[in-house]
């Protein structure tokens, strides 16, 4: 598995080796040995798999209390995947990474704990499945605003038609980053 670099150093880019032939193809998603070689964290809890259609916005999210690391990988379709720092005494604060992830080059986003993370839809659909380092908390979830300026996340919408993103009602309503609780 190849590490590329973000602008965020604790965050990065994973992506695997692809054995293809006229069959398919096969890769090795997670390999606990590896991680370990690569000093990435080895203990995942849980795992989740989502599908949105096109334009669809998930995020900012983050958990207070039990903070998520997520593995972050496209099995169908093409998102836009994006990490917030949102830990106050790093140097990074308030700073964002976004790539895009697809099915093609299966690359995955490695996003630490002490971030949030959302994506947007750029295909008709997405699946997306991603591990998670601590157990879905309800009472600890935060949404930050997808389109805070003090943030400015750079959403590729020119890719995505009229009409702007689609959001759930939650997503609508996220708190700007001076508002928000985060990370010491």
């Amino acid at each position: 598995m190849k590490v590329i670099p973000t602008a965020i150093s604790d965050v990065v880019l994973l992506e695997p080796k692809i054995f293809g032939d006229e069959r398919g193809f096969f890769l090795e998603s997670y390999s606990d040995r590896a991680f370990q070689e690569l000093g990435l964290p080895t203990r995942f809890v849980q795992d989740n798999h989502s599908k949105s259609v096109r334009n669809v916005l998930r995020g900012i999210h983050y958990q207070l209390g039990t903070p998520q690391g997520k593995l972050v990988r496209v099995l169908q379709g093409e998102i836009f995947d994006i990490a917030v720092d949102l830990r106050k005494s790093s140097p990074t604060f308030g700073k964002w990474v976004g790539e895009i992830l697809d099915d093609k080059q299966r690359r995955m986003l490695w996003i630490p704990p002490g971030f949030g993370h959302g994506f947007l839809v750029l295909s008709d659909t997405a699946e997306v499945a991603y591990k998670a380092s601590e157990f879905y908390a309800p009472a600890n979830e935060r949404s930050l605003l997808w389109n805070d300026p003090a943030i400015g996340i750079e959403w590729p919408l020119h890719l995505i038609g009229a009409g702007g993103p689609v959001l759930s009602a939650k997503d609508a309503v996220g708190l700007l980053l001076k508002d928000a609780e985060v990370y010491a």
